[in-house]
């Protein structure tokens, strides 16, 4: 995990604009050259990137003068918009890091032998090679400085650059085929194998948005275009107030046309390019600022593309799909799926059964580096990896996998929160789901990690975390983000008779965990919300696959910036099995009848297909549980609804469709 930013400094030469519309409407109001002004300062933003990775710090300064040449500087003094002749552009990378992979840590930003400059964030689990000694963004460097740099090889698919012959790839093409959670900044000076001239900025996050990557487009307060993992908190406390608004179903996700919305907006997921190397001969001029438009690329990969569609071929069964249909998952035990996987394939949960633990399997790895971290701790604190455990259906899947996948010495850290002690019901659900895991692996040290608080004692807890989730702005993302924070932070309660610990006693508990497995996706994919079951009602199998395909595209906006940006504000780093680029594709290949049945109860017919790899895994009881929403489940909505409207019913009434707002974005 790491903390990521850009700060692009026209000097008086460039502004960058998100549209050829917005680009005339910023060259309008005549941006002069830019100093911090009114925005945010550099050592605003190191200070927040910092806590996502704590381990080291560091800034690139590049300048691009306006006769082509590029001028470097050493260490963090990214003065942007100080000294430098009119017509510079200057480019501050910054980069903090949490480094869990490859054999030594490594430190960002990181300076290719061309002058290329890499800021990454995110995990390599396929499509571009990572050898067991090496770091993912190394990995990526090196692919990303083969790559050619002729403008003409980004636009299209094929291998060889119809300009210059070279048989490498495109930017795009190699980031296209990145398996796993991304965003990144990469400044591409030059082709290291033609030394070709590129002065190009590449920027972007994964297809479904699962690292967090905010930009701030020129305004005539700050003309700078920055880029930053997350918005450093004494900011966005000025420019942010919980509301609670209702985000419409067929809400456009491109750039809006207008720059003047808040500071910062989520980057929409994909692959963005800014030309600097032309600017004087294309650029948009206007009282000497030159505007430059972002270029947005297709992605290059046609799997890729199929998911990102997100199109399932069996949608509507007919009256022999739905009478022949039986479920025979009870008839295989997992040893037996493994030892005779023809016969069990056969079954769609057995595919989704192996395809998760796959999924987990990749996330937690514990390669050298990672060894060599937990060779520090205590044997009591031998906890590699934390579930954010809720101990409903997805969280005891996810425990359960991690179990066969991590070694049995190793202690797995249960991190579970409630705003109403013993009696919230997911505080209810971890109990029965600790004994439940306890008793089909019973040499397990399994750690439930009771996470309590009470909703007034967080004021300043609460204005950290509002910076944390914005530009998400509503109650709704307020608490699910609180929630997710204190979890995330593991700073608890265990009690040693229950998870047979320290003699029994209960004691003050601390997860040093720096990886955390999450839930996210189950619910899109597998029609698990209340409003999949009003849309089957009202239009059937077809309007339920619409409204699933929808989740899905817009899970970038709705949840993951905001989770990822709430998780990693404790140096942790937040993992997502069930939106494994395999996990989705296997999903896909089954008929939606057998992901969800949705005349059957709450409990059964909902996420049928997860119920049943539940079962599969001996997770009987878990299997039967209904679907609660974190905010919901730790009661964090009715503390929220109290203090701020002084009962659930006045809440309800001065914010109508508050609930719809909960169903549209979960």
């Amino acid at each position: 995990m790491c903390g990521i930013a850009l700060v692009l400094s026209g000097g008086g030469r460039v502004v960058v604009a998100p549209s050829a519309a917005a680009a005339a409407a910023v060259a309008a109001v005549g941006i002069q050259p830019s100093d911090e002004g009114k925005g945010v300062t550099v050592d605003e933003l190191k200070a927040a990137l910092r806590r996502r990775g704590p381990d080291s710090l560091g800034c690139e300064r590049l300048r691009v003068r306006a006769d082509g040449t590029t001028l470097g500087s050493d260490g963090c003094d990214c003065g942007v918009g100080n000294g430098g002749d009119v017509g510079d552009t200057e480019l501050c990378f910054i980069g903090a890091t949490l480094p869990l992979r490859g054999a030594e840590p490594i430190l960002q930003p990181m300076v290719g032998q061309s002058g290329n400059v890499l800021v990454y964030n995110g995990e390599i689990y396929g499509g571009v090679h990572v050898a067991d000694d090496q770091n993912d963004t190394q990995s990526l460097l090196s692919s990303l400085e083969s790559c050619c740099s002729c403008e003409c090889h980004a636009l299209v698919r094929d291998e060889a650059c119809l300009c210059c012959g070279s048989v490498g790839k495109s930017v795009p093409q190699i980031l296209s085929t990145i398996k796993g959670p991304w965003a990144l900044i990469y400044w591409q000076a030059a082709c290291l194998n033609s030394q070709k001239d590129s002065k190009t900025m590449w920027f972007g996050r994964d297809a479904f948005g699962r690292r967090s990557l905010l930009v701030h487009w020129p305004s005539p307060d700050d003309p700078r275009f920055i880029l930053s993992s997350v918005s450093p908190p004494s900011f966005a406390s000025n420019n942010s107030a919980p509301t609670v608004k209702v985000m419409e179903s067929g809400e456009d996700n491109d750039f809006p046309e207008s720059t003047n919305m808040s500071y910062w907006e989520e980057l929409p997921c994909g692959i963005y390019s800014i030309q600097l190397k032309s600017l004087e001969k294309s650029g948009m001029c206007m009282k000497e600022a030159c505007v430059s438009e972002v270029r947005r690329h297709d992605w290059i990969n046609s799997s890729l593309d199929e998911l990102i569609q997100w199109k399932r071929k069996s949608i509507v069964p007919t009256v022999d799909d739905l009478t022949s249909h039986q479920n025979s998952v009870g008839d295989y035990c997992l040893s037996q799926s493994f030892r005779n996987s023809t016969e069990a394939d056969k079954n769609a949960a057995y595919k989704v059964l192996i395809a998760l633990r796959e999924s987990v399997m990749l996330r937690t790895n514990l390669n050298r580096l990672f060894q060599d971290d937990l060779n520090k701790l205590k044997d009591d604190e031998l906890a590699p990896i934390a579930i954010l455990f809720s101990g409903g259906l997805d969280s005891m899947i996810l425990a359960a996998l991690l179990d066969q996948c991590l070694d049995s010495k190793w202690t797995i850290d249960l991190l579970n929160v409630s705003f109403d002690g013993q009696l919230a019901p997911d505080r209810i659900s971890a109990l029965a789901g600790l004994k439940e895991l306890q008793r089909i692996s019973p040499i397990r040290r399994w750690r439930l990690v009771e996470i309590d608080t009470v909703l007034t004692n967080l004021k300043g807890e609460s204005e950290h975390v509002m910076s944390l989730i914005y530009p998400s702005n509503t109650y709704m993302d307020l608490n699910i983000g609180i929630a997710l924070w204190l979890a995330a932070g593991g700073d608890g309660w265990v009690d040693g008779s229950i998870c047979n610990m320290q003699d029994g006693c209960r004691y003050k508990y601390k997860s040093t965990s720096r990886v955390l497995l999450v839930g996210s996706g189950a619910d899109e994919q597998c029609a698990g919300y209340g409003r999949h079951r009003t849309k089957y009602r009202l239009g059937g199998w077809v309007l339920l696959d619409e409204e699933m395909r929808l989740d899905v595209q817009r899970i970038w906006k709705r949840n993951m910036g905001r989770d990822d940006r709430c998780i990693s504000d404790h140096g942790k780093e937040a993992r997502f099995p069930f939106l494994d680029e395999n996990v989705i594709k296997t999903l896909l290949e089954i008929p939606l009848w057998d992901i969800a049945k949705l005349d059957e109860p709450v409990g059964k017919g909902d996420k049928k297909i997860l119920r049943e790899v539940a079962n599969l895994l001996g997770l009987k009881e878990a299997a039967l549980q209904p679907k609660r929403a974190i905010q919901f489940g730790s009661r964090i909505a009715r503390e929220s609804n109290r203090k701020n409207f002084g009962s659930n019913r006045a809440a309800n009434q001065a914010s109508a469709g508050s609930v719809e707002i909960h169903q549209r974005a979960r």
